[in-house]
């Protein structure tokens, strides 16, 4: 009896589709990997560029101020103004990671990968997100280590270093996504982070208190989420701050809330993305 041959023999079965579930997780996850890899593959300039500014900003205003500043909120202005230089590179470098990674896709036009992809808004948005607080976590975590032989930093609540750490890298990271999906150049990105987001890192108690300020521009800064996030990490680390820590809890939770949620609004309506 004959063979059958390749012509004849009965076609392959199709391949069963891949349920991804409720949440793409493999989908998010690998997004995840890329992003971070991404920027791991610069570490000269999104690690160790980061490192020095602050190291120089912290040798600077010591040499200029630490001895004439005296203490401030009960601590050595060096001791002081530790704290505010790191989560002002975490903030920094969290937004930065955001931006300039949508900015890249959408001028290289590998944007049209991540929109194929059967990956739904929200979990665009978690992925972008995600890297970007691992990339000022990471950063936050090299300049503390590389400022504790100089600064006596104690502990004095992780928790609250913690939480304002994770709140402050995802409310840049969301903030970095929603500039990114704006701007349509390098400039556009470095406009909105020279002209925005530093003095509002610079100006919101990184080198100073708030009780150097005049009364009016006081009941300002209680207001601005980027205070929070700075004098609510400092009271981790020295005890005491302007403001109470459950008040800057809640602001920086109702600003990540808020931003979220435009962030997703924007991404699912393909905002600046979709040619």
């Amino acid at each position: 009896m004959p063979q059958p041959t390749a012509a004849t023999a009965a076609p392959a079965a199709p391949l069963a589709p891949r349920h991804l579930g409720t949440v793409n997780w493999l989908g998010l996850w690998t997004l995840y990997q890329k992003e971070v890899r991404r920027f791991l593959k610069v570490t000269g300039q999104t690690v160790i560029g980061p490192l020095i500014m602050a190291l120089l900003f912290l040798a600077i205003f010591a040499v200029a101020l630490g001895s004439r500043r005296g203490e401030v909120e009960g601590v050595p202005y060096v001791v002081f103004l530790a704290p505010g230089l790191i989560i002002m590179s975490i903030a920094q470098n969290a937004f930065a990671n955001a931006s300039s990674s949508l900015l890249i896709a959408k001028t290289q036009g590998t944007i049209v990968d991540l929109l194929m992809a059967p990956l739904r808004p929200v979990e665009l948005v978690v992925a972008f997100i995600l890297s970007a607080v691992t990339r000022g976590l990471l950063v936050g975590l090299v300049i503390g280590a590389a400022m504790a032989p100089f600064v006596p930093m104690a502990l004095v609540n992780p928790g609250l270093i913690l939480f304002h750490a994770l709140a402050a890298a995802t409310l840049l990271g969301l903030m970095g996504m929603l500039v990114g999906l704006w701007a349509e150049r390098m400039d556009n990105l470095a406009a909105a982070s020279n002209f925005a987001i530093a003095p509002l890192t610079f100006l919101s108690g990184t080198f100073y208190a708030i009780t150097d300020l005049p009364d009016s521009l006081q009941g300002v800064l209680l207001a601005n989420p980027f205070f929070h996030m700075i004098d609510g990490f400092r009271q981790g680390f020295i005890g005491q701050g302007a403001s109470e820590p459950l008040f800057g809890v809640a602001v920086m939770l109702g600003a990540n809330i808020a931003v979220f949620w435009l962030c997703h609004r924007a991404v699912a309506r393909g905002w600046r993305l979709k040619p």
